[in-house]
């Protein structure tokens, strides 16, 4: 992904995607290593929700980020920094008593036993959003409201304002959840109240291990059953790959909530209302650089394919696509892969995808699909 340039994107009222949620400044560490033993980090930028939207705008999608950060020089970095990527940043807004959080991380993968993650963001600009404070008239203004389960975790009124932006009701763009289970955010707290949330979207993304972990709910067909309302469900399964179980949209409020055929999700059924269609699309090999910030390069991936019409197969492959960008580089963000080279990649037949090995430069323009593939 280019560099961010000075200052930040404007307001666009034909937003495609607007995403809301915490974004923090994360400090990378020089060197592996215990958090004791690192001497130096680097600054980057962190955030579910805002690495969704800086992806989708690389990928030359308009979308924005709607969060609260404080009126200090990280809240200063946060804005100008996802402005630059090309995403509206003019909804943000800055609280002068709470402060930006920010946290530090170790250089081992997030499921890995040493890995370490110090946050600073208890009381933060962020865990202060709330209905009574949140410019619903810009969150509602795109095709798809994109929104994750992190939210809910920070504070009582961040959980109200997640109940509130799922609520049905007239003109409700299509709601797009990611379950984004985090376990220490939930410390005495009650995670379920996550199954709740994605049970009023439209189009959930979940792993089948944080299902397993926040609700006790093992295996794809179980958690579609444990979430019948959305229009489309997507379960990742690691490296076996992602499973898509998607209907019809569903009469009633959800439908004309879900903003037309125009923004419905990939998955509408060609078997009647209500037919279930099941997809499964095995994952990529990936030579993985740093496993961090795949699920929102994912989510991203599969929301573009989905707003530009592409059927469902194509809809996960452009998610795993975008995944393995985010995979082969050490940050969350990365360039991804020029449009007519994903959809190339895209393309191919069952065995030539299921050959396809990507390691890091995958995504330069001049590469071809051959150069990618494994004998």
């Amino acid at each position: 992904m280019p560099g961010p340039a000075a200052g930040t994107a404007s307001a666009d009222a034909t937003n495609e995607v607007v995403c809301l949620g915490e974004s923090m400044v994360t400090f990378l560490p020089s060197q592996p290593g215990r958090l004791a033993d690192v001497p130096s980090f680097g600054r980057g930028i962190g955030g579910a929700e805002s690495n969704v939207a800086c992806a989708l705008a690389a990928a030359g999608h308009r979308a924005a980020w709607v969060g609260r950060v404080g009126a200090d020089g990280f809240g200063d970095h946060l804005v100008e920094t996802i402005g630059g990527y090309g995403v509206d940043t003019s909804a943000v807004r800055r609280d002068p008593l709470r402060p930006t959080g920010i946290y530090f991380r170790t250089a081992t993968d997030r499921g890995a036993g040493a890995h370490e993650v110090a946050y600073y963001r208890a009381g933060s600009a962020a865990s202060a959003m709330s209905p009574a404070n949140v410019p619903y008239e810009e969150v509602f203004a795109g095709r798809v409201l994109h929104l994750s389960g992190i939210t809910a975790a920070l504070s009582a009124d961040c959980l109200e304002l997640l109940r509130e932006l799922t609520a049905p009701r007239p003109g409700r763009p299509l709601v797009s959840f990611d379950v984004n289970h985090r376990p220490h955010l939930w410390r005495g707290g009650d995670s379920s109240v996550l199954l709740e949330l994605a049970g009023r979207a439209d189009l959930v993304f979940v792993g089948e291990d944080e299902a397993e972990e926040a609700w006790g709910i093992v295996g794809a067909e179980a958690i579609r059953a444990a979430l019948p309302e959305p229009a489309v469900v997507v379960v990742k399964r690691g490296s076996a790959g992602a499973t898509v179980f998607a209907s019809g949209l569903r009469p009633g409020p959800r439908s004309s909530n879900a903003g037309g055929a125009e923004n419905a999700p990939a998955s509408r059924s060609t078997e009647g209302a209500g037919a279930e269609v099941v997809t499964s699309v095995p994952a990529l090999r990936v030579d993985v650089v740093a496993a961090v910030g795949a699920g929102d390069a994912f989510a991203a991936g599969f929301l573009s394919a989905t707003l530009r019409g592409l059927p469902v197969r194509d809809r996960v492959r452009h998610g795993h696509l975008m995944a393995a960008a985010a995979l082969t580089v050490p940050g969350d963000l990365t360039e991804p892969p020029a449009r007519d080279h994903a959809d190339r990649l895209v393309a191919l037949d069952d065995e030539a995808w299921g050959r396809l090995r990507l390691g890091p430069g995958w995504t330069a323009a001049d590469r071809a699909p051959e150069e990618v593939r494994t004998p």
